[in-house]
């Protein structure tokens, strides 16, 4: 609808409305769309249309982009489930193969003879698999010829967790990233925050808020398990919440901890430098003498932590906590 309005040469500015805003603002107890139609003009007179951010035609066609090879993603995976079921159903043993979807894999399964219909669906569910495998790569590659020589993509993948995919649906979900002047407002926009319930002197955190960009959340929750390989900072983060609050509440605390080091990587226009988790680097010898002498940890003689830092480094509870890690 914005599209075919904005389109339109008599409209002069087109001004989509936070719904759940407005609806904060002027609800009525009779819904039509005449009255709410009024309802938003009188609104727009008087400059009370809360507004929703709007990012430009070409970074709305790469969304969509990405979306499809996601959509593929998740329809490959419930085919391999489905064969999985099948397989388990008929107690067909499997090879002895890392991947039974690889191309050994894929041999054997060819080349089962199972009885009925049953051999049937095996044959169309790998014809369907083939087919899958084929437009996902065509998905990557049309997404790595746009948006591999993208500056903010290339600054994304040095965070950890962050691959090619994942980091071309952070920037295109942050898009420009001066909107968000702090680290907790982009986290806010991204849904890593608890929703807060406050009254009579009492404050209550519950469920992460509703109504955010689902696609910035993902994207970290799953960049969130997939440092915890990589970076033994993220390691450390993790196993100190998970002690306390268990491993999936410890990846929504490792992601909100991303999605900080995010915004200092694209607002101050800098990689990413993994450092050790705060308990070993105070174990070695260099970091404590720097210490000593009033320099960062790091070894860059500025006297203390390096800009960008001081603002989403949080101080450790405990002896064993990391301390915080962020570009450089």
């Amino acid at each position: 609808m914005y599209d075919l309005l904005e389109a339109i040469d008599e409209v002069e500015s087109v001004q989509l409305a936070h719904s759940q805003k407005v609806r904060a603002i002027a609800e009525a107890k009779i819904k039509t769309d005449k009255i709410d139609a009024g309802i938003l003009a009188q609104l727009l007179r008087a400059d009370l249309i809360p507004a929703a951010y709007i990012p430009g035609k070409q970074t709305r066609s790469y969304k969509e982009m990405i979306r499809q090879r996601v959509f593929l993603v998740r329809m490959r995976t419930r085919l391999k489930n489905r064969i999985h079921v099948l397989l388990d159903r008929l107690h067909i043993p499997l090879p002895s193969v890392t991947d039974i979807f690889g191309k050994r894999g894929t041999d054997y399964l060819r080349k089962l003879n199972l009885p009925g219909v049953d051999g049937e669906i095996l044959r169309e569910d790998l014809d369907l698999l083939e087919v899958f495998n084929r437009l996902i790569k065509e998905a990557e590659r049309e997404i790595g010829s746009l948006m591999g020589e993208d500056p903010r993509v290339k600054l994304l993948r040095t965070v950890p967790g962050l691959g090619p995919i994942l980091a071309a649906v952070v920037a295109l979900e942050i898009d420009r990233i001066e909107r968000f002047s702090l680290p907790p407002k982009l986290a806010s926009y991204a849904g890593l925050v608890p929703s807060t319930y406050a009254s009579g002197g009492r404050i209550f955190h519950g469920k992460l808020v509703p109504m955010t960009n689902k696609w910035l959340r993902w994207a970290l929750v799953e960049a969130a398990w997939g440092s915890l390989r990589t970076s033994p900072y993220c390691r450390s983060y993790f196993e100190s919440h998970k002690r306390h609050k268990g491993p999936h509440t410890a990846a929504i605390a490792l992601a909100r901890r991303l999605i900080e080091i995010v915004w200092h990587v694209l607002m101050e226009n800098r990689n990413y430098e993994e450092r050790l988790p705060y308990s070993q680097r105070l174990k070695e010898p260099a970091a404590v003498h720097s210490l000593s002498e009033g320099k960062s940890p790091s070894g860059d003689g500025t006297g203390g932590p390096q800009r960008g830092i001081a603002q989403c480094e949080r101080k450790p509870n405990t002896n064993v906590s990391p301390a915080a890690l962020t570009a450089t």
